[in-house]
């Protein structure tokens, strides 16, 4: 079992599981998440790796911070992490919320991403998604976006709110009862809520921050994409212009939470990936 330490970074503290020794994978999760969303791949990575799974900014155990949910600001989060635990550098393999937090620290710290995963998101405005958001994004985006109105009417439904999205991201197979719980306990109550809905409303902000930050440089180091339901390709779209040395992959009959939907076939590409031979 992991570990697990409180950080002081960027004027917060961060919850982070860390279990294994040798070179370091970071691992960035998404919502509704916690860091448990690796605890079918920790185990197994951990035998060859130091494994670093931060709750990111405002989420699980780590500080419900007034502002700083732009994808700059949790870079920065995560970047203090790292230097605390004396780690050089790192595989950085995320999700969700998590990828474009990944995707801004490689391209702004490329000595400290030796690798770099990206599963399941968007990147800002960069082109390749046009197809994906054809009919318009994901309809929660909107809803998330307004200042107060989740927090408010999600009140005492939290639950049902939560397990929505884990059926939904498991093609309705669902999650082990003891992450189920765990991930409905991190989302309870406004002010769990009103965090992660900040991360929507940052949008904007993210966005303009990826859009200059891919004008000024590009992915130097080895890159990989997976992509499952319902974002596919469109990652990878995004990528590909953008990355110097890209490995694209795409697992069929697989939902959104590829670390609890598929541990199996995300072990299969990580593993040769983050640590090659």
């Amino acid at each position: 079992m992991p570990t697990s330490r409180r950080i002081t970074v960027n004027g917060i503290q961060v919850n982070v599981a860390i279990a294994g020794s040798g070179p370091a994978v970071l691992l960035l999760h998404g919502f509704p998440h916690t860091w448990r969303l690796w605890s079918e791949i920790i185990g197994p990575l951990a035998e060859r790796h130091r494994i670093i799974a931060p709750d990111l900014r405002g989420l699980g155990a780590s500080t419900r911070a007034a502002e700083g949910y732009d994808a700059s600001t949790l870079a920065t989060d995560v970047e203090g992490v790292l230097g605390a635990l004396d780690e050089p550098g790192a595989a950085v393999v995320a999700i969700d919320a998590g990828t474009p937090v990944a995707f801004l620290l490689a391209l702004r710290r490329p000595d400290l991403v030796r690798r770099l995963v990206l599963m399941e998101s968007l990147l800002g405005t960069l082109p390749g998604a046009e197809d994906f958001l054809a009919g318009g994004p994901p309809w929660w985006f909107g809803f998330h976006a307004v200042p107060g109105l989740g927090e408010t009417v999600l009140i005492g439904h939290e639950a049902e709110y939560i397990d929505w999205f884990l059926a939904s991201g498991t093609l309705g197979r669902g999650v082990a009862p003891v992450i189920r719980d765990a991930f409905v306990d991190a989302y309870t109550g406004r002010e769990s809520l009103r965090c992660a809905f900040s991360y929507y409303r940052a949008m904007p902000a993210t966005a303009h921050q990826i859009g200059e930050a891919v004008a000024a440089g590009r992915l130097t180091m080895p890159t990989m994409t997976i992509g499952a339901h319902p974002v596919g390709r469109a990652l990878e779209q995004q990528v590909r212009p953008v990355a110097d040395d890209l490995t694209a992959h795409l697992l069929r009959d697989c939902g959104h939470i590829i670390p609890l939907d598929k541990p199996g076939e995300l072990l299969r590409l990580l593993t040769p990936f983050v640590c090659p031979q």
